[in-house]
């Protein structure tokens, strides 16, 4: 059973920075595709960032954001810097060993999500 539990959530200021985790257990991370996605009320879920043998970042986010991860740890980060208050939104984790990209739909399994909120 795929669980993906993300943390690193908070309240900060604009400008400042957070690192969200996503620990996996029951699948590896390293060959699979493992994404970013956020959403805010009454919008859809938005992609941010995804990590398989390369990176991408939605154009919002390119040269603030960086996604990694570490295999021996099964976990992926999203360090985010230089944050404003439009990144405030609840930011989720997924994963698809045969898919991915920028469409939500093309990911398999989801984490419960963590509130990311900016000040400004």
């Amino acid at each position: 059973q795929v669980q993906l539990v993300e943390s690193g959530g908070g309240l900060v200021q604009a400008g400042g920075s957070l690192r969200l985790s996503c620990a996996a257990s029951g699948c590896t991370i390293r060959s699979a595709t493992m994404g970013w996605f956020r959403q805010t009320p009454g919008k859809e879920r938005e992609f941010v960032a995804a990590i398989n043998w390369s990176t991408n970042y939605a154009d919002s986010v390119k040269g603030r954001f960086t996604i990694s991860k570490d295999g021996a740890k099964n976990t992926v980060y999203l360090q985010m810097n230089s944050l404003k208050p439009e990144d405030t939104a609840v930011y989720y984790c997924a994963t698809s060993p045969t898919r991915g990209g920028v469409r939500s739909e093309m990911y398999d399994y989801w984490g419960q999500g963590t509130q990311v909120t900016v000040s400004s």
